[in-house]
């Protein structure tokens, strides 16, 4: 059965990296029906509407949805990007942020130590809870006594999810990092629930951390990481950290699942890049990565290891973008990808 996949490049970059992760799909054989929908700032210009109903309803049917990147200088209204990007996230509750950081050739780490660049970690975020609800206000607003709340909401049901997806997918070892030693409310719940999840899943190692200890750690030695797992602010600042360590973020995917319902989308996490989109030099590679997260998520695991094997196998050859060290645009690109698939 072809699979309904909903296309929403949107803004700058994620117009032309898109169209490279659909072209890297076809090539890898992958047999979908793709619909491209009008979500972005031009739209929002015109009707005042992030996403219309209409558009909104093609969206919880989909299979999956392949998001580019949403954003544009000309709309600072934060409420464009809440009722695009968050909107999804929190309304088709896909409670879990995948970013994987794999490290494809030595010569991307910044790493001097040799010993210490073999990464291949997965940070599993939580993604619909947490300081990004957007609880809080700001009080006196622009006088000097000004007061600006911001509320830091974590449920039993959305923390227990989390932690028991991180064991679901990790292979040795889960670490779970907070900062349950200053916030102490939030970080009690998120103690209490690892406690009984680990107890539950003996088979893996565990350990905690401190937010700070972590990015610590990341820095010292990435290679010692598996599966971490983490609510939502600390997690955003992690998984950019560590896709420093593997090469920038032009490489990075992510994934927004909920494993219950089935329901994800996949986006890189690059951004709009407003100073060099359009002109052939953003690197596809992050949306080709989270085409293959998505493909795997659709339960085809062979194709998604051909897709990252093209990948890897394009970095080693230097066929990437000049941020990788290569030379090619961003269409060059897809296509060295695209091209170790059709051989």
């Amino acid at each position: 059965m072809s699979r309904h996949i909903a296309v929403l490049p949107c803004d700058g970059a994620g117009k032309e990296v898109v169209p490279e992760a659909i072209k890297v799909l076809r090539a890898a054989g992958a047999d979908f029906e793709f619909e491209e929908f009008d979500v972005n700032a031009d739209a929002y210009l015109r009707t005042g509407v992030a996403i219309p109903d209409s558009i909104w309803s093609e969206l919880e049917k989909a299979d999956a949805i392949l998001f580019g990147a949403v954003g544009d200088p000309r709309v600072p209204d934060p409420e464009y990007l809440a009722g695009v990007l968050l909107r999804l996230r929190f309304e088709l509750d896909l409670y879990v942020n995948l970013r994987p950081a794999k490290l494809y050739d030595d010569r991307l780490s910044p790493l001097r130590r040799e010993d210490r660049r073999s990464v291949d970690l997965l940070v599993v975020r939580e993604n619909t809870e947490g300081l990004y609800v957007g609880m809080g206000g700001r009080f006196k607003k622009g006088t000097e006594h000004e007061v600006a709340i911001q509320e830091d909401l974590n449920t039993y049901t959305g923390v227990t999810r989390i932690l028991e997806y991180a064991f679901e997918v990790a292979r040795r070892e889960v670490v779970m990092v907070d900062k349950s030693n200053a916030m102490t409310h939030a970080g009690g719940l998120w103690q209490a629930r690892w406690k009984e999840v680990a107890e539950a899943n003996p088979k893996l190692k565990t350990r905690h951390l401190f937010v700070d200890a972590a990015a610590m750690q990341l820095v010292k030695d990435p290679s010692q990481f598996d599966v971490i797992v983490t609510g939502n602010l600390f997690g955003d600042i992690l998984s950019d950290l560590t896709a420093e360590l593997i090469g920038g973020m032009g490489i990075a995917p992510s994934g927004n699942i909920n494993p219950r319902s089935g329901r994800g989308l996949f986006e890189p996490v690059h951004g709009t890049a407003p100073d060099i989109a359009g002109r052939g030099l953003v690197n596809p590679i992050g949306a080709i990565l989270s085409a293959s997260m998505m493909v795997r998520h659709l339960g085809h695991a062979d194709m998604s290891e051909a897709i990252e094997g093209a990948v890897e196998s394009a970095i080693r050859a230097g066929e990437c973008t000049r941020d990788l060290g290569g030379n090619l645009s961003t269409g060059e690109c897809g296509d060295a990808v695209a091209k170790r698939l059709r051989d």
